[in-house]
């Protein structure tokens, strides 16, 4: 069990790596992460994005759930996406999270998503969604362990 992160893109820039560091390290099992980043396509719009979703869809594992970051996916409470986590990790499921190109992924990647979630109807930097994504997994660890760092 754990969680993948599959991102097309560049590596983790400066900045942004002491918080995505500081959430992947406090993580445990089975919360345990693993980023994957793939290459941006030199292509225009449509070829890139079904090329950049072909080569995510062929890191996906069979037996992986897969949930999709999409602005117009579902949106998910910080409680929401700790349940949801728990319930995969209950039945001994790994998760792998995808993070489309600049142009989104192709109706092949979408339809695999077992999960299209939404962070927000706002659109971040890449960078950025890769630090709220770590948190975010941080978060729904310590919410299912019911410590302290989540407030209501």
């Amino acid at each position: 069990m754990s969680i993948r992160v599959l991102a097309v893109g560049k590596k983790h820039e400066k900045w942004a790596v002491d918080g995505i560091e500081r959430y992947t390290q406090r993580l445990r099992k089975p919360y345990d992460l693993e980023w994957k980043l793939h290459p941006h396509s030199s292509r225009d719009e449509a070829a890139a994005r079904a090329e950049e979703s072909t080569r995510m869809l062929g890191t996906i594992r069979p037996e992986e759930h897969v949930i999709l970051l999409d602005e117009r996916g579902k949106n998910l409470s910080s409680p929401d996406l700790a349940q949801h986590l728990q319930s995969r990790f209950d039945v001994g499921a790994s998760v792998a999270m995808v993070i489309g190109g600049a142009y989104g992924v192709d109706e092949q990647l979408h339809g695999r998503a077992d999960l299209v979630w939404s962070l927000s109807k706002l659109v971040f930097p890449h960078q950025l969604v890769r630090m709220i994504l770590a948190e975010q997994i941080y978060r729904a660890q310590e919410i299912s362990a019911g410590r302290p760092y989540h407030h209501v």
